[in-house]
């Protein structure tokens, strides 16, 4: 029997509060240690715990919970696994800002006080996104819900430190890297944003000592110029190779530098001569390395120049390029300025100009670890899908750098290494020591620095289920069995986890890795809040329902492919949400007082309609698990979408309302038990897509007493063998929907209102179809609204009649009073009219030869493509106008 009625109206709302409520308390979500069900598990790219949910976040845990839901309903003990990133730098930025509105900094409270500052506010404002992602429906086992701060975890920092510190392959090295000189910290690559911006080209003359010649070099950045340690020139270079092995004299600072001889030097490029400043710049660092030059830092951690920039010592890095340049030009050595545009790196939290600065600093020595991170996604035992991020992953691992892992802040895991004063030696220790390890002192400081965010989160997949403990949930659930990420982090995190995962593991982290792409606006530019263009999920879930916004966005998360997205989009899965809602009010009005479980199924007559449906509905839950088993999530939203709207919705129930309204007894009971069966397991099919709206409707749908109490840990259809078997009465049906299709089509083109039956003629050219069509004759009198039907073979037509062909079919219309003549004869000539215009205005355009000349040749050609078109359509037009004549 049918629990209760279904509202009117679907009203998104209080219907997925109230399930994602009761799907929580009854633990729905949580994966059961120990479980005799085959373990599926994912990972959560954790979210910052400042963050907020955007775009990006919405379409990956879309995609992650339709896997696991699927998963889940096919038998899986799932565990999917969330937690928030401790995300360092932006933190402390967030809690910094607010210190300074209470005219407060941190320096103020003291490296524990402002830590403690920290947990309070990610207790009272950290990680608001994991309520956001309920929101969207994330079936996470939030039991299990972990922090990369929390206790466990920073057990698991420290054994990996310390374990890679042991092994050699952890280090401190004085090197170049990315400074942020107002956030005073090391910062990664992906923490630099780059844009482009107009700069200038400053080409400087540097004397050669002992002679009279001057070598001229371009640079961007001429402050730096104070650090100069030497001028390199190609080996190739015929104009300045007498020169090599002599020297210059670095102006304003009147310093002997060596000239050198390199492979980095573009010989095409500027004046064939650069200036290396082995202190302020990657490449020169490089060069630097190669011929043994003096690293000369002019900077200090604010960017201010220091006592080895001379005379410029305590001005900002900009204040001295001014002045720098001021002063070659009054010495006579600037030869002149270009425009020059720049790639400007910037902080990703403040925008402040980063600075390559040489500093002391800890590094993981990669190359051992890349090497078995490439050799398993080379040899299979991880895939990457699409496979066109397999060659990006390559050509990553085999050019990796060693990672600087060291930040210069104070949120975030303080590295557990202890500096003694008396000896120098350096201790590192997984408890806290009280004494140095190498002489026994206890006058040791700890390192002031924290590991990098990213460190933390390369150890994510078995971090979080307990490691280094040996616990029921690695047991069960490493390795996990796919990773849901964006490209953007391929490397940053998908790499390091791989390393990390098959250092301390001795397996992959996860089996499958697909990467999905970005969602844009709809003319296909990134979304930014300068730009205006951002659609924020929680207002677009506020205005159409999670299930519309959820099924959106994986009808167009195609393999490879960016999501244009508008909320026209949207909108129109609101409508499929709702034509779902009505299909289903519909089968419950038909449904009252119907009991599933009191039908024996097999004594049942199916009809040719029945069959089809349930042959289809074979066919779409096939489709539908080979779509998500090969992350086509596109294909099979876009299977279900057809199924539901054009083939359940659309015919189906329009077929079978003869027989519920009309039918004996036992067609009837057929007919509601096909419509209740196909409903339900429809139901099923869409819930991992679309959560809220098929949990309703399937616990208002009649039960047999054997279903699972939710539909979300019910069993998801799979094909059936009995239903494959009815492929030949589904193939007879589509002819007669095919016929259906005809008549209709003839309707639309003649005009004909919907509410006029007309008579048709069927000329079957075959018996079978014959049969075919005489046994289905109610359905096409019904469907395509006729007066009279005739079916027969080698039939009379009349003389004016319209012809439509279906398989072996011939579909004739009588023309006959089927249109008021007089009316169709104006309104056919009023178009002639339009279009007779149209080509006489395109035409004398085309025939003025200072538009022909002047117009771009595509506009002309599409001017031209417009005539043509328009001519098809008059003739088009007269031949309809020809044919009503003929009915007077």
């Amino acid at each position: 029997m049918a629990k209760r009625e279904l509202e009117k109206v679907y009203e998104p709302k209080s219907v997925e509060q109230r399930w994602y409520q009761e799907w929580e308390e009854k633990g729905y979500f949580h994966a059961t240690v120990p479980s005799d069900k085959p373990s599926y598990s994912i990972v959560i790219p954790p979210p910052n715990i400042t963050g907020v949910l955007h775009m990006g976040h919405a379409l990956n845990n879309t995609l992650q919970d339709v896997l696991c839901r699927w998963k889940r309903m096919s038998g899986y003990n799932v565990l999917w696994m969330p937690g928030t990133d401790h995300a360092g730098i932006a933190t402390q930025n967030v809690v910094e800002r607010q210190l300074a509105a209470e005219k407060k900094d941190r320096f103020e409270l003291g490296r524990d006080g402002f830590i403690e500052r920290v947990w309070q506010w990610k207790g009272e404002s950290g990680g608001q996104i994991i309520g956001q992602l309920k929101r969207l429906g994330a079936s996470c086992d939030w039991e299990r819900e972990r922090f990369t701060m929390d206790a466990g975890l920073s057990k698991a920092v420290r054994e990996v430190f310390v374990r890679l510190y042991e092994e050699g392959l952890i280090y401190r090295d004085n090197r170049l890297i990315n400074w942020c000189p107002r956030c005073h910290t090391a910062l990664s690559d992906i923490e630099v944003e780059h844009e482009d911006k107009a700069g200038n080209l400053w080409h400087l003359r540097y004397p050669v000592v002992g002679s009279d010649e001057v070598l001229v070099v371009a640079t961007t950045r001429p402050e730096t110029m104070l650090g100069d340690t030497a001028v390199a020139v190609n080996p190739a270079d015929d104009r300045y190779k007498h020169l090599v092995g002599k020297k210059v004299l670095l102006p304003l600072v009147n310093r002997e530098i060596p000239i050198v001889a390199d492979d980095y030097v573009d010989l095409e490029f500027g004046t064939g001569v650069v200036k290396i400043t082995p202190a302020h710049d990657f490449n020169d660092f490089e060069v630097g390395l190669r011929h043994g030059l003096d690293k000369i830092n002019v900077f200090d951690e604010s960017g201010v120049v220091n006592a080895a920039g001379k005379q410029y010592e305590g001005m900002d890095r900009f204040t001295a390029r001014k002045q720098v340049v001021a002063d070659l030009e009054a010495a006579g050595l600037l030869e002149k300025i270009q425009d020059h545009a720049l790639s400007v790196g910037g902080c990703y939290r403040c925008k402040t100009v980063v600075e390559p600065y040489l500093s002391l600093q800890w590094y993981v020595k990669v190359g051992p670890l890349a090497e078995r991170a490439l050799a398993a996604v080379k040899d299979g035992r991880t895939r990457i899908v699409p496979q066109q991020w397999e060659n990006t992953y390559y050509d990553w691992m085999e050019n990796i750098r060693d990672w600087c892992i060291s930040r210069q802040i104070w949120w975030g895991h303080r590295i557990p290494a202890w500096f003694c004063d008396h000896c120098g030696g350096v201790t590192v220790a997984k408890e806290d020591p009280s004494r140095c390890s190498k002489c026994g002192s206890d006058e040791i400081r700890q390192e002031t620095d924290v590991l990098d965010t990213w460190f933390s989160s390369a150890l994510w997949p078995f971090s979080t289920m307990g490691w280094p403990d040996q616990t029921p949930e690695l047991s069960a659930f490493y390795p996990t069995s796919t990773l849901v990420t964006g490209f953007d982090i391929l490397f940053f995190w998908v790499a390091r986890m791989m390393m990390m995962g098959l250092h301390f593991m001795d397996e992959v982290p996860f089996k499958d890795v697909y990467i999905h792409a970005l969602v844009r606006d709809a003319q296909g530019q990134k979304m930014s809040k300068s730009k205006g263009n951002v659609i924020d999920p929680l207002t677009v879930i506020d205005a159409y329902g999670t299930d519309a916004f959820r099924f959106t966005l994986a009808a167009f998360a195609a393999q490879g492919r960016d999501i244009k997205l508008a909320e026209e989009r949207i909108a129109g899965y609101r409508n499929f949400a709702n034509k779902i809602w009505n299909a289903s009010r519909f089968a419950m009005m038909n449904l009252e007082g119907f009991d599933p479980a009191s039908v024996d199924a097999s004594k049942l007559q199916l009809s040719n309609a029945d069959k089809w449906i349930l042959f289809r509905l074979n066919e779409t839950a096939a489709s539908v698990e080979e779509n998500l088993t090969t992350f086509k999530f596109n294909d099979a939203a876009g299977d279900l979408y057809r199924f539901t709207w054009s083939e359940f919705c659309d015919w189906y129930i329009e077929l079978i309302k003869d027989d519920l309204y009309k039918g004996d007894a036992e067609r009837q009971l057929t007919a509601k038990y096909v419509l209740w069966l196909t409903l339900e397991n429809l139901l099923r099919l869409l819930h991992p897509f679309m959560p809220f709206i098929t949990e309703e409707i399937w616990q208002a749908l009649p039960r047999t007493g054997q279903e699972a109490s939710s539909i979300m840990i019910a069993p998801f259809p799979k094909a059936r063998e009995e239903w494959s078997a009815f492929a030949g009465a589904a193939a007879e049906m589509e002819l007669v929907m095919d016929v259906i299709k005809g008549i209709r089509n003839i309707r639309g083109e003649m005009e004909v209102p919907p509410s006029k039956q007309i008579a048709a003629l069927l000329d079957c050219k075959s018996r079978e179809s014959l049969e075919l069509l005489k046994k289905n004759e109610v359905y096409v009198m019904s469907l395509a609204r006729l007066s009279d039907l005739a079916i027969g073979q080698g039939v009379e037509r009349p003389a004016e009649a319209s012809l439509q062909v279906a398989g072996d079919v011939e579909i004739i219309v009588p023309l006959k009073g089927l249109v008021n003549v007089e009316e169709e004869e104006k309104r056919l000539n009023k178009e002639i009219a339009k279009i007779d215009k149209d080509i006489e205005f395109l035409s004398k355009k085309l025939e003025n030869p200072s538009f022909v000349e002047r117009a771009p040749a595509d506009v002309v050609e599409k001017e031209r493509e417009k005539v043509g078109e328009f001519e098809n359509k008059k003739k088009l037009l007269e031949e309809s106008l020809a044919k009503i004549q003929r009915l007077r």
